[in-house]
């Protein structure tokens, strides 16, 4: 009887299965597929363009009519990585079966493929995340920190929905685990629905075990002021004093006088507004987002303006490590993939699509050694859109 081999259609769906149940994170955020490129045959370019909610202020009383511009903005996603992971197979191993194949082969491939992915992932994400909660120093062993995460998101009117998660590393998680025996079941969910990592579901949140959570190494210098400077509306950069060492890309801050706001009603908190440190800080500038919107305007996000004098502090001790747990909406942050293109000269060349994820499987013999070569590539974008739903959980420096 002749050998029935596996076929590139059932490799390229079994790894696209593989994936589906290892996406720890990038399975619990916005995650979309655009065939954008497969319509225009990728003459779009590598940039798309996604519109964000229109802002409002309102209008009190009956007879003044306050007629405000469409002021409407983009948020943009380049789809400009590929990544991919290959291996090879001689005719006895086309011969095993897929489920041989897929333990042997696949499953371990698609797993490194999707671990090096939603690590940078993270890291990207976390690092766009300019809200933080948590005690830095603290271990996390009580809701105390997760409750303080939920108001941050909460106030900035994530949706209460059910797309909320929690990623922890296993360090973190242990400790939450032994603090709150008993919490993390619901047998009605572990029943309907499974992904690697998760543990279960409280505080409005799903919680995920996940040790490729980004750890933050601050700079040697945590403390400075503002140093003049045109501290209007809308900055996103400031002139600063008395830091000896450059911020790291990632690093929080908040500045005295500036407190966070309302999204609509635009009614002051009681606590600072914080903002994220991006890669072209120097110990005289800082570069951050969001930007300080203190003016009256629909797109007002602080209260309080920033003065000359006032004091710069960063969250955490100086050169000190603190990975950063995180907890976020669904829509926070975005992962889009696209079809790459078939090779016309490719015998073996399938695409397939599965939850917003395109991965393209090619093989090609090579008959000088009888071996089956083959690589699966998926091309991908991130994008944290809107990072006020995402909030990062400091605890114990590691």
């Amino acid at each position: 009887m002749a050998n029935s081999l596996v076929t590139i259609d059932m490799v390229t769906r079994e790894a696209l299965r593989v994936a589906h149940e290892k996406l720890q994170f990038i399975g619990t955020v916005d995650r979309q597929y655009d065939d954008s490129y497969a319509k225009t045959g990728g003459k779009i370019g590598s940039v798309l363009r996604v519109r964000q909610p229109n802002q409002y202020l309102r209008t009190t009383g009956s007879r003044v009519m306050d007629v405000q511009d469409q002021t409407e903005t983009t948020g943009s996603i380049t789809l400009a990585t590929q990544d991919h992971v290959d291996m090879r197979f001689n005719s006895a191993e086309l011969a095993l079966s897929i489920d041989e194949i897929s333990k042997r082969y696949i499953e371990p491939a698609v797993s490194v493929l999707v671990s090096g992915i939603e690590s940078d992932f993270i890291a990207y994400a976390t690092k766009a995340t300019y809200n933080v909660a948590g005690t830095a120093g603290t271990a996390l062993t009580d809701l105390v920190a997760v409750g303080e995460a939920r108001a941050k998101l909460n106030r900035a009117l994530a949706p209460k929905d059910g797309n909320r998660s929690i990623q922890c590393d296993s360090v973190a998680m242990g400790g939450m685990v032994n603090g709150l025996k008993g919490l993390f079941q619901d047998s009605q969910q572990i029943k309907e629905q499974y992904r690697e990592g998760l543990i279960g579901r409280t505080a409005m949140a799903d919680w995920y075990e996940n040790d490729r959570m980004w750890s933050l190494p601050n700079s040697a210098d945590v403390v400075g002021a503002i140093n003049a400077g045109t501290l209007t509306s809308g900055i996103t950069t400031l002139t600063v004093n008395g830091l000896t060492a450059a911020p790291v890309a990632g690093m929080v801050f908040t500045v005295a006088g500036v407190y966070d706001v309302h999204p609509e009603t635009k009614a002051a908190y009681s606590t600072l507004k914080q903002f994220v440190c991006d890669e072209n800080c120097t110990t005289t500038s800082l570069s951050f987002t969001p930007a300080i919107n203190y003016a009256a305007t629909a797109t007002q996000n602080a209260s309080g303006t920033p003065v000359t004098t006032a004091a710069i502090t960063f969250v955490g001790a100086a050169s000190t490590n603190y990975v950063q747990q995180l907890m976020y909406h669904k829509e926070a942050y975005q992962f889009v993939t696209c079809d790459l293109p078939l090779m016309d000269d490719a015998h073996k060349c399938v695409r397939r699509t599965q939850d917003g994820l395109s991965l393209r499987v090619w093989q090609a013999s090579d008959i000088r050694n009888d071996e089956l070569l083959m690589r699966i590539d998926i091309l991908y974008g991130m994008a944290a859109l809107r990072p006020q739903w995402g909030c990062r959980i400091i605890g114990a420096a590691g």
